[in-house]
């Protein structure tokens, strides 16, 4: 199995798309990352005007905690399409290229095969959260140094310099189990079509479409929003709460880690059944 992994992840690699994800993520995050480094006492100023006549703020606010945080709160809404370029082209791909029947008459049987080639796609996101976590925290912390991280979610926190990157560290781990439900969709709809573009419209389309749902203010879809994926992505702003809210944050990774399964277990079912002679 470790083989056939392996072999995926040449092949994801030996693609230029896959590339682009980490291009992308480079680009913004450096541009936000000088833009902040000419402008960042004006942000301070700006989060906590409400607050100067009241406290005396002391310490260096501004360093590479609050860099980090800005940045995953503003690209985590974007890194979904980074991801289906990549998931929605696993399978279509071997549709499109016309290699689908050499594959499947290996001796390899096929829940190798598209369980191979889903482990390879969860490496894919690995490297890309880690690639953001790389450059958003560890090279912000290089420039801009470390410190006490203010965060304002309906309430101004400051939290103490030594209590701040466990908290990174446990949003990018609840980050990229988001991130694999991503993938995991997109693996789904790459099994069901031979064209790559049809996976990542689908995909984008569903997440679009939870997402418009829930925020409607209907009784019936507010009870059943609980269930859609797209309510507990954005789960990992808990761990810069006070206190970490840890019963909620562990139901939701449940609701991600159920779909993640299930998601994989109809993709699997219907690759074993893909018909490879019409």
């Amino acid at each position: 199995m470790i083989t056939l992994i392996w072999i995926e992840l040449q092949k994801i690699f030996r693609k230029w798309r896959t590339y682009i994800g980490f291009i992308a993520i480079g680009a913004l995050v450096t541009i936000v990352q000088i833009a902040l480094y000419f402008t960042g006492d004006g942000y301070i100023k700006m989060l906590t005007r409400n607050f100067q006549d009241t406290f005396i703020m002391v310490g260096n606010l501004f360093n590479g905690y609050l860099v980090g945080n800005l940045v995953l709160t503003g690209l985590y809404i974007h890194i979904p399409f980074l991801i289906v370029l990549v998931g929605g082209d696993l399978l279509a791909s071997e549709a499109t290229s016309g290699t689908y029947r050499m594959l499947l008459t290996r001796p390899v049987s096929r829940i190798k095969i598209v369980t191979a080639k889903f482990f390879a796609g969860l490496v894919y996101v690995f490297l890309l959260i880690a690639w953001l976590a790389l450059l958003s925290l560890g090279v912000s912390c290089l420039v801009f140094g470390t410190g006490e991280l203010i965060s304002f979610r309906g309430k101004l926190i400051i939290f103490a310099a030594d209590d701040v990157l466990w908290r990174f560290l446990a949003a990018y781990g609840y980050a990229m189990l988001s991130m694999f439900t991503v993938f995991a969709l997109s693996y789904f709809f790459s099994s069901l079509v031979e064209n790559a573009i049809g996976p990542i419209v689908s995909t984008m389309a569903v997440i679009i479409i939870l997402i418009i749902l829930t925020a409607l203010p209907i009784d019936f879809l507010k009870e059943i929003s609980p269930y859609f994926f797209t309510s507990h992505m954005i789960q990992w702003e808990g761990f810069f709460g006070d206190p970490v809210d840890y019963e909620k944050i562990f139901k939701s990774a449940l609701v991600l880690a159920g779909h993640i399964i299930g998601l994989c277990l109809v993709t699997t079912y219907l690759f074993t059944k893909k018909d490879i002679l019409s």
